[in-house]
């Protein structure tokens, strides 16, 4: 059942394309500064259904996937399915100790946050409540956020590596991060690795 879950969200994810045709909603926002690959963006407010799973990039994500779609595919009280929306985002969950100036961020165990973006028709009170204890929803407010955008495998590996270069790219720039690395995916596996849009996001002021 967990696999034939995990397939189904990935194929709504890109309108079930191996050439990255998308169909699926996007979550909104306006682009404030593009250069190459890099751009800053103002998103809109917008509701997650969010997961954390402990293990590597890559059991952590199945699991998470897995859990996350049945959820949209019927696992709520309304017993009613959710649209697939895009990107799916990832992050290491991280445990902030707050000094006076700045904020440091530390790793917290071997655990990964996963979430899906909710259609924008819904609100917290109309969104269907899972019925996972393990599932999540949050209203997430607008922000800015600094993105780099590349095709290819989204990896752990990736992750860092690009992570790397937004990070010299957004204090380049004279913008300052206030959030870790979140993965951002809008493809589903079996779409051809060179024509995949993966990013990578971190907010900034």
């Amino acid at each position: 059942m967990n696999v034939v879950l995990l397939l189904l969200s990935s194929f709504l994810l890109a309108g079930c394309s191996v050439l990255g045709k998308r169909t699926a909603e996007e979550a909104q926002y306006a682009v404030l500064k593009s250069e190459g690959e890099f751009e800053i963006r103002r998103y809109e407010p917008m509701i997650i259904a969010e997961t954390t799973i402990e293990g590597d990039y890559r059991s952590a994500s199945g699991k998470a996937f897995s859990r996350l779609a049945g959820f949209i595919f019927g696992g709520n009280k309304a017993e009613s399915s959710i649209d697939m929306t895009t990107p799916v985002l990832q992050e290491q969950e991280s445990e902030e100790v707050v000094m006076t100036a700045p904020v440091l961020q530390k790793k917290s165990g071997e655990k990964w946050v996963t979430a899906f973006v909710m259609p924008r028709k819904y609100t917290m009170e109309t969104i269907p409540k899972p019925l996972d204890k393990d599932i999540v929803l949050k209203e997430i407010p607008a922000d800015t956020v600094a993105v780099i955008r590349y095709s290819g495998l989204h990896s752990e590996k990736n992750i860092r590596k690009y992570s790397e270069k937004l990070n010299e790219w957004i204090v380049r720039e004279g913008y300052r991060p206030v959030s870790g690395p979140r993965a951002a995916t809008f493809d589903p596996p079996w779409t051809l690795p060179f024509l995949r849009r993966n990013e990578v996001h971190i907010e900034v002021k």
